[in-house]
Parts: structure tokens; sequence; C-alpha cells
């Protein structure tokens, strides 16, 4: 399933880190919303200087490939803080205590691993692009800056992972029922509680709860 879940913090020094790295994420997220937004907007632009002017703007196609490395990946490590990424977690519900925790940590172990692979497949990839001058084929977009935006965003990928690798070895350790700095996973009375917390503030916006 995916979705959002509970993130406590603390006065330790994990959370500290956990807490200023997650306002650079989020800085990143937004950045690729702001993307979002530019796009759509030269799409709008696009049709209708073609439909009123019969003059589309030229190489609309290769900036629309640019953009999309930077909203896919921008907002990566952001999500990953929150829980949010796609995961099976029917049998993880069911672990406590070390259980759970245990498990965390290894499938948690395992993401990074693949994320460090990826991270220098990616960054071989840019330097290959920078080196060799890419560019896209209509109007001679260079291509670095989005192959560049792949590795970094990776890169706090990994540090996200190694913190919650911290917090979940912590966890383990201390068998902490609530630990700091990862996604606790939540029951479904409590998420649907929050559902309809949330749309009783939508549908009330006067009496915010």
């Amino acid at each position: 399933m995916s979705s959002t879940h509970l993130v406590l913090s603390d006065d330790s020094l994990l959370s500290r880190i956990d807490r200023a790295l997650f306002w650079l994420e989020a800085r990143l997220t937004l950045l690729g919303g702001v993307l979002i937004l530019a796009l759509v907007l030269l799409a709008t632009t696009n049709v209708l200087g073609r439909w009123l002017f019969d003059r589309p703007i030229s190489g609309y196609i290769d900036w629309v490939e640019q953009a999309m490395a930077f909203f896919a990946f921008l907002g990566i490590a952001y999500t990953q803080r929150l829980g949010g990424h796609i995961r099976m977690d029917i049998v993880i519900a069911r672990l406590h205590g070390r259980w759970l925790w245990a498990v965390e940590f290894l499938s948690t172990l395992l993401i990074l691993l693949l994320t460090l692979v990826l991270v220098y497949g990616a960054w071989l990839h840019f330097y290959r692009a920078w080196e060799i001058g890419d560019s896209s084929l209509d109007i001679d977009l260079p291509t670095w800056p989005a192959k560049l935006v792949v590795p970094v965003s990776l890169a706090f990928l990994a540090l996200r992972l190694l913190l919650q690798l911290w917090g979940y070895g912590r966890a383990l350790w201390r068998a902490d029922p609530s630990p700091v700095a990862v996604p606790l996973l939540e029951d479904t009375a409590s998420l649907a509680a929050k559902e309809a917390e949330l749309m009783l503030d939508q549908d009330d916006p006067e009496n915010p709860r």
C-alpha cells in the first residue's frame, strides 16, 4: 500500500539531523512542484500559440523531456521520509517489537545498497553526457542538467535511508516501541480517524480542529 505514516521527533541528535534533512527534502520537492507548474504553463502557451497564431513553442518536446527527470526524482527522498512509497506491508503490519525493527532494518539496508548502485550508474551516465556534450535532437538542449538531477536526488535518498537505518537500528537495540526519524505503521482505525478528521476540517473551514 501507499500512504504517509507518522514520524516522531525528539531532542536527540538523530531527530535533529532528520529534521534538517527533511527541510532540504521539502525544498527539493517544492522545486519539483514549481517545475510541474512551469511545465503546465508551457503546455498551455504551446497550445494557445499553435491555435491562435500557428506558432508553437520551438523545442517544446525537448523541454518536456528534460523537465520530467526533475519532477520525477526531486521528491523521492521526501516521500521515503514520510513512508509514502508503494510497499506491501501485509506481513510487516503483523510484526511487533524487535521483529518489526529487524525486518525494517533489513529491507532498508537492501534498498540502500540498490540506491548506491543506482547513484553510481546515474553519475556515470551524467558524466558521459557532460563529456561528449550530449544534447536534444530538436533545439540542441543540453541533457546533462536532467541527467545530473538523478544521481543528486538518489544521493539524498541514500542519506535518508542511512538515517532510517540508524533509527531502526537504535529501535532494535533498545526495543523502543516509538522510535524517532522513521515512518511508523498505523493501523486501519487510526488512518480512518485521520481521514475523517481531515474531511470534517474541509467541510467546516471556519472551525479548524
